[in-house]
């Protein structure tokens, strides 16, 4: 069961998140399935709350890749560390595209429930995406600069 759930997973990140096949999140998701995520938009359960997901970043990051670091399974709980790189090349939540490449990385633990994904804990490295794309200052800028303005 677990090596089939991390297939589930990695057909998931192949197929909707790097290729943009949103419908198959009709095939993947149970109609309740839950994101957890507080650093991304609610959008409601199910396929369609994880159609509007992807739909958002790759919108935003057309070229979006997600690379699976480690997956780990056991029972109905896959476990995956991820890495993400795209350029930011449409709207991004009203952040008007900046053209710059990112590189960023996560976590996510999934729960299947008869090899659909039922639920989802997420968590990423928002604030290295904001400073990438310069909406953010990195902390050690802002302190380089007070220091020199003194």
């Amino acid at each position: 069961m677990s090596e089939n759930n991390k297939a589930v997973v990695r057909r998931l990140i192949e197929e909707v998140w790097n290729k943009g096949n949103v419908s198959l999140a009709d095939e993947l998701f149970t109609p309740n399935y839950e994101h957890r995520d507080a650093s991304t938009p609610d959008f409601g359960r199910g396929p369609e709350g994880e159609k509007k997901r992807a739909t958002l970043y790759r919108t935003a990051f057309p070229d979006l890749r997600l690379t699976v670091e480690d997956i780990i399974a056991e029972g109905e709980t896959v476990v995956t560390r991820w890495s993400c790189r795209g350029t930011h090349k449409g709207d991004l939540r009203g952040i008007a595209p900046t053209g710059r490449q990112i590189n960023i990385s996560g976590v996510t633990i999934t729960r299947l429930e008869k090899g659909k994904l039922a639920e989802g804990f997420v968590n990423w490295d928002a604030l290295g995406l904001m400073q990438q794309l310069g909406v953010v200052p990195e902390l050690a800028k802002t302190k380089a600069q007070a220091a020199s303005t003194r």
